[in-house]
């Protein structure tokens, strides 16, 4: 199984799947079409990929054919960024605040929340509790919480790179590289800022 998801990731880009679906609701020239659907994506927070019929067409159609009772990687890694964004965009300007911007990383974007030492240890906290989940359900769950802490500082998120992080984070033999990599990210951009 794990041999088929690595196949799998070698044709197909989840990261450009979740950009696709994010862009096109952004480029819909319908508001109300657009709101609807960040309302629909909100109510599958939390849920199985798959397990809302009326969500299929945006977290499903365009992905790999499977066969088998359980989600794929791929299929978990887009439903919680596509679910997650929604989340991050509720009671924003869908035309001028968008919440997916390419380049903001997870470390980065929550290291930019921190101001003081309480936020640090905070932040924190809650980030280790993140990158130790075990399970796609805590790994969502515990996003969750991150999420609702950027869009309360209006910090945008890439949320095409945070579903191709999810993704690998789901493989037992890179999972510590995409923690790595987020701890990288949360610690050099304070460095940087440090030195300006």
């Amino acid at each position: 199984d794990n041999m088929a998801e690595t196949n799998v990731k070698k044709e197909f880009s989840v990261d450009f799947f979740v950009s696709l679906k994010i862009t096109q609701l952004f480029e819909s020239g319908n508001d109300s079409l657009k709101k609807a659907t960040l309302a629909k994506l909100r109510r599958g927070i939390g849920k199985k990929p798959g397990s809302m019929p009326d969500l299929w067409d945006i977290t499903l159609n365009g992905l790999p054919e499977e066969r088998g009772g359980e989600p794929t990687f791929i299929e978990w890694a887009a439903h919680i960024s596509l679910t997650l964004f929604a989340l991050h965009q509720q009671g924003k300007d869908t035309r001028t605040q968008w919440m997916n911007k390419k380049g903001e990383l997870l470390g980065i974007a929550l290291r930019k929340l921190v101001v003081s030492e309480e936020d640090e240890y905070r932040i924190k906290r809650r980030f280790d509790q993140f990158v130790t989940a075990n399970s796609i359900e805590e790994v969502a769950h515990y996003l969750r919480g991150l999420i609702q802490l950027l869009k309360a500082g209006d910090v945008p998120l890439d949320y095409a790179r945070l579903a191709r992080d999810i993704l690998f984070f789901q493989m037992p033999d890179v999972r510590d590289t995409v923690r790595l990599q987020w701890g990288r990210d949360f610690y050099r951009y304070t460095a940087k800022k440090e030195v300006e």
